[in-house]
């Protein structure tokens, strides 16, 4: 896609970091994957670092992956896009065994969703330029794996731009990739609204509501959108639901139906994990399939002697449904458990890039990707990013304020600001200490008088320091009255920079952003979104 708008200075930000450590948002898993944290280093497979590449590569080539049935599927798929001569390169080299490829994948969530969605795409090709310029004989390429085949409907079904949320109403069922495009129509017109008339607003609209005009599938469109978002940089789009990729995997589709192996390496794998103080992420199924049908996506349960689909009247025996595999492998969609092993086998990949909670549930499988067979790989935590704009920044420096004072809890903030500019005195806790010392020393003078007025003196000192405790209240909330003004405008700088307390990149659409920054704003993301470099990444747009 290109731009009519004049482009901005490549350099639009200035770049920091605020360290995993101080944001409550990350959960502690994260930050101990993010240190390497011992407890956690038995369940993944390589340390992230470019350094390790060079191993990944040996174990991976020693898998036979199908390379011309990869190439021939993504160009079936590219017929109706626009392939850009670097994304045609790239798959390409894709037949060649020195050529291997760096992964992230997300739903497809209305308009991209949150931002980290963007985010993820970024750093892969981020990653796949600094592989590139570290090894020498072999070349990688950046894959962006559409999860169309999910069926949560609510999770995908929302983004929120300029503070605005739009929500889809549809009643299909089914995988949500193969939803109708009819049924954007009044969401497209309210989006097309809220972004306005200026020329780069009207021209990602138009992008946008082409994906989901010129295509009859939410899915579809949703492939086009990233690709003309990214094409130029010979990023690669695909979408795994395809029946000649689930038929070449069918081995590993009857092994796990009908041997159902995965759900005991999952979860003694769990219990170690827990048993090392963290969490479970997803929990392993008896069979980690999904049965795809016209509108529905249902679990395939074994019951006695028979295979049926939850809330289906369909029923299979174990020949019934071997030959269903055989004839219909597009049917049968992997759940969360079975997902990496299938993008693995298809793929020629070295690393998975994701958030903290993706990373969390593929650690949950080595032992898994052991059992089929197949090279686990380097796992290697997305750039987190929060977009600080212009005037947010000058609110904070008018209010002598700074990004850590927003991530403290909002009394603690409040606190820090009313301290910070008060010019009078609102504690009264030196008062209290020499009220508790006046008083030690008369409890002292009573006991040696009558050593049954010593009740009586504690009363008295406990009275006092609660009437000044209730008289340091009142103080504070005077200032507070006071500072009202300054409060809010800190509260609402927060609550823009981290709405409902959470970080920006998981409510905030990317629209919120190319609308005022323009293509520059990708290639800034994608110059700059290194995943090796840790933290969450600041980036305060010039003034």
């Amino acid at each position: 896609m290109q731009t009519t708008q004049p482009q901005i200075e490549r350099m639009i930000f200035e770049k920091s970091f605020i360290a995993y450590d101080q944001l409550s948002q990350i959960s502690d898993r994260d930050k101990a994957y993010e240190k390497e944290d011992p407890k956690l280093r038995p369940f993944y497979k390589y340390s992230p670092a470019l350094s390790n590449f060079k191993q990944v590569i040996t174990d991976k080539k020693n898998e036979a992956t199908d390379r011309p049935l990869l190439v021939k599927v993504l160009l079936e798929q590219y017929k109706s896009f626009d392939i850009s001569a670097k994304t045609k390169v790239n798959i390409d080299k894709l037949l060649d065994d020195t050529t291997y490829t760096v992964v992230t994948a997300h739903q497809p969530s209305l308009f991209t969703g949150p931002s980290y969605f963007i985010y993820k795409i970024c750093s892969i090709i981020n990653l796949s330029r600094n592989i590139n310029s570290e090894l020498n004989d072999n070349y990688v390429v950046p894959v962006f794996v559409m999860g169309g085949e999910d069926h949560d409907f609510e999770e995908i079904s929302t983004a929120k731009i300029f503070g605005k949320s739009l929500v889809w109403e549809n009643n299909q069922g089914g995988s949500v990739g193969k939803l109708d495009n009819k049924t954007l129509e009044p969401v497209l017109a309210q989006l097309k609204d809220i972004l306005g008339d200026r020329p780069i607003a009207t021209e990602i609209y138009s992008t946008i509501q082409t994906s989901f005009t010129k295509f009859k599938t939410y899915g579809e469109g949703m492939r086009y959108l990233v690709n003309e978002l990214f094409k130029e940089y010979g990023l690669i789009v695909l979408d795994m639901s395809d029946k000649q990729l689930k038929k070449s995997f069918i081995p590993f589709i009857e092994e796990e139906i009908f041997e159902r192996k995965s759900i005991n390496l999952i979860q003694q794998t769990i219990e170690e994990i827990e048993a090392a103080g963290f969490s479970n992420q997803a929990h392993p199924r008896e069979i980690n399939f999904f049965y795809l049908g016209e509108g529905f996506r249902e679990r395939i349960i074994f019951e006695g002697d028979k295979y049926r689909i939850n809330n289906r009247e369909s029923t299979f025996t174990e020949s019934e449904l071997k030959e269903e595999i055989k004839n219909n492998p597009e049917r049968f969609s992997p759940n969360v458990n079975m997902r990496p092993i299938y993008q693995e086998y298809t793929l020629p990949n070295l690393a998975y890039v994701g958030g903290g909670g993706e990373l969390a549930y593929w650690m949950e499988r080595q032992s898994q990707f052991e059992y089929f067979r197949v090279n686990y790989p380097m796992l290697i935590r997305r750039n987190s990013v929060l977009i600080v704009d212009k005037g947010s920044q000058k609110k904070l420096d008018k209010l002598s304020a700074s990004l850590e004072d927003l991530l403290q809890e909002d009394h603690l903030m409040i606190e820090q600001f009313l301290s910070d500019n008060s010019e009078k005195e609102f504690t009264l806790e030196a008062q209290k200490a020499t009220i508790e010392k006046t008083f030690d020393e008369v409890i002292e003078a009573v006991r040696k008088i009558d050593a049954s007025l010593v009740a009586t003196a504690e009363a008295e000192r406990t009275k006092q320091i609660k009437s000044l405790t209730s008289l340091e209240a009142r103080l504070k909330k005077a200032e507070k009255q006071r500072f009202d003004v300054g409060i809010k405008q800190l509260s609402s700088v927060k609550e823009k920079l981290f709405p409902n307390n959470g970080l920006q990149e998981r409510t905030e659409n990317f629209l919120t952003f190319f609308t005022r920054f323009g293509e520059s704003y990708i290639d800034y993301l994608v110059d700059h979104l290194d995943p090796f470099q840790s933290g969450l990444m600041v980036l305060s747009e010039f003034d």
